[in-house]
């Protein structure tokens, strides 16, 4: 029998075409994304993002006083404790905001009792806590870096409202704050991507949810994964005006650099959820004035699309719309956080329910057949 070669097919390309595990959380089907069988169009436009947080944690929509326990839930857990936020005080705001998240969220294990406790009650308690202060401590960092007072979440409002709330102090508009929720919704898993995969190592371990969590954080934080966003913005913010945005993409792919928020791995026909943020880009630019933000991410948009064929992600004009909202820049990639978690959630559940640890192989390339020697004689 012929010796098997499990070297074959090594890839370097970041593991493109690889299929790593099986999952029924969210799948790219055809040219959308369904999560728990339901497509993101169908969500986006009906459900709010504490349902859809439901459906990727339970397999199946709620029912009306399923929902309306689950919204309590959440809402109960969101308040951050008094001795915590004294500790979150003390930590650095000179760093980028997905640093600092990643030390909070990590910080946040060692303030709930269950937090070493792996049965399937207790994850499903750290769960609710995890994704009701994700918001909480976003905008916690953003007022102790302005030296304002960290706002208590209001009673019977929902995790889009309370973000909005107490990230600004201010009643937030009812129109912004469905538009966020949607955008919450859409940005709540994707399939077996960087962050969810990071998640899955770490939980494949049998490590405890807050540092599948932490290091699901680590990956976002990347400008090639949920920094894209931020980086739309700075590219945008760099580029100007309209009149220079064609000459801009030329210049960079003459160059050979990535224009940010264009192309991705698995969408070849175009992200179904940018063209959904597109709509909400047109709409927001516009009510605060500033039409040429949207104009110039079109021209960027076609631009890419005739000279590469490539099409925008969901960052691209996710940037737009969380600037037109009146969102600081260096808080779009923890906003995706604040989402995301909810499908970091379900991915480590799933791995835990049928777990074997991730242990893969790599294509040696080294040296061999070296023998040690003395430091005098090297």
């Amino acid at each position: 029998m012929a010796e098997v070669n499990i070297y074959e097919g090594a890839l370097d390309k970041g593991l493109e075409g690889v299929v790593a595990c099986t999952t029924a959380v969210s799948f790219i089907v055809g040219n959308t994304l369904i999560y728990r069988g339901y497509t993101i169009e169908d969500l986006a436009a009906n459900s709010t993002f504490e349902e859809t947080t439901f459906l990727l944690w339970n397999n199946r929509l709620p029912n009306k006083s399923e929902l309306e326990a689950f919204k309590a839930e959440l809402n109960k857990n969101m308040t951050l404790d008094p001795s915590f936020v004294a500790v979150l005080k003390t930590l650095p705001t000179n760093v980028h905001p997905m640093a600092w998240l990643r030390s909070a969220v990590s910080l946040l294990a060692h303030w709930d009792a269950d937090a070493n406790d792996m049965s399937v009650e207790a994850n499903q308690r750290k769960a609710v806590r995890l994704t009701a202060k994700m918001g909480s401590l976003v905008t916690a960092f953003e007022a102790i870096r302005n030296k304002r007072e960290i706002l208590t979440p209001k009673p019977g409002q929902s995790m889009a409202y309370n973000f909005m709330y107490m990230l600004k102090g201010t009643e937030p508009d009812a129109e912004l704050v469905k538009l966020f929720d949607t955008c919450l919704i859409l940005h709540a898993d994707h399939e077996l991507n960087c962050s969810a995969f990071a998640t899955r190592v770490t939980s494949s371990s049998l490590s405890d949810m807050h540092s599948a969590i932490v290091s699901a954080i680590g990956a976002l934080k990347g400008p090639l994964h949920g920094g894209a966003n931020e980086q739309v913005m700075v590219m945008l913010a760099k580029i100007g005006t309209i009149e220079k945005a064609q000459q801009f993409v030329k210049d960079a792919l003459n160059a050979k650099e990535k224009v940010m928020g264009i192309g991705h791995r698995v969408y070849k026909d175009g992200d179904p959820r940018a063209a959904i943020l597109r709509k909400f880009s047109e709409q927001l630019t516009k009510k605060i004035g500033r039409p040429e933000l949207y104009e110039m991410s079109v021209l960027i948009d076609s631009t890419m699309n005739k000279e590469k064929g490539l099409m925008p992600n969901v960052d691209f004009y996710s940037a737009t719309v969380y600037h037109a909202m009146g969102i600081p820049t260096d808080i779009f990639t923890p906003i995706f956080a604040v989402s995301r978690i909810a499908g970091w959630i379900a991915h480590a559940n799933e791995q835990y329910e049928k777990n074997r640890i991730y242990r893969p192989r790599g294509k040696w390339q080294g040296k061999e057949g070296l023998t040690w020697k003395p430091a005098e004689q090297r």
